[in-house]
């Protein structure tokens, strides 16, 4: 066995002595007090999200924005189920998601900007999905090997933004309004 791995008697013993810290055990690497902090700004970036894809959805107007409309609520959609997984991270972190309105917008790394015309609100959308890759390229690599399981959620979350950004990137292109 590798010289590296604790002797399974001492992990044993720690997991009896420190239940109260449920998932966290001793090897945790990170800040979890900064890691949780961190993660309430991804919850609130993806809450801003949903909301303005929402709007989006709904404001949609025009010949061809029916299946940007529908596009929009599936981001929208997509979007709630990052936010849930952060919320949920959180909690298994021993942190409280701050689902606070009064500074969402605060604390989110995307804008709500709704956008004027269905051209503007794309944009709009692509700047957020941008801002959202670029922060969550960080956080991924701010976390390294310190918490794993948080890094893999949030590359989770960063391949559905980058698929976000490809596909309103590509109704740009569609449309000639890039």
């Amino acid at each position: 066995m590798a010289d590296f791995l604790t002797d399974v008697q001492t992990l044993r013993e720690r997991a009896r002595r420190e239940m109260d810290k449920g998932p966290i055990t001793e090897s945790y690497g990170a800040d979890r007090e900064r890691v949780i902090e961190v993660l309430n700004q991804v919850l609130a970036t993806e809450l801003v999200c949903v909301l303005r894809y929402k709007r989006h959805h709904y404001m949609a107007k025009g010949l061809s924005s029916g299946p940007i409309a529908d596009e929009f609520l599936q981001h929208a959609t997509e979007e709630q189920g990052h936010a849930d997984m952060v919320a949920e991270r959180i909690t298994q972190l021993q942190g409280e998601p701050d689902f606070d309105p009064a500074t969402l917008t605060a604390r989110s790394h995307a804008e709500y900007k709704v956008g004027d015309g269905l051209v503007d609100m794309i944009r709009e959308d692509l700047v957020a999905e941008r801002v959202a890759i670029a922060s969550y390229q960080e956080i991924t690599r701010w976390l390294a090997d310190g918490d794993p399981t948080t890094r893999r959620m949030i590359e989770e979350i960063l391949a559905v933004e980058e698929q976000h950004a490809d596909e309103l990137h590509n109704f740009l292109e569609d449309m000639g309004a890039r």
